[in-house]
């Protein structure tokens, strides 16, 4: 599946935040729409905090 493909499906549930540091390593952050409640994810590579984010949305389905 194409990152574009599940960054779409992330923001259907979630706000994000992304923001990177001097060292080049990105922090996505994951708001949830329906409680507020805050996930955060760090790592050098977009497609590795994509892949993270996407498995911790269907984690999160999967206990719902």
């Amino acid at each position: 599946m194409r990152n574009t493909t599940k960054l779409k499906a992330i923001l259907l549930m979630y706000d994000l935040d992304l923001s990177m540091d001097e060292d080049s390593c990105m922090t996505l952050t994951l708001i949830d729409k329906r409680n507020g409640s805050i996930q955060a994810f760090s790592n050098a590579s977009y497609s590795t905090l994509i892949a993270k984010a996407y498995s911790f949305m269907m984690k999160e389905l999967k206990k719902n």
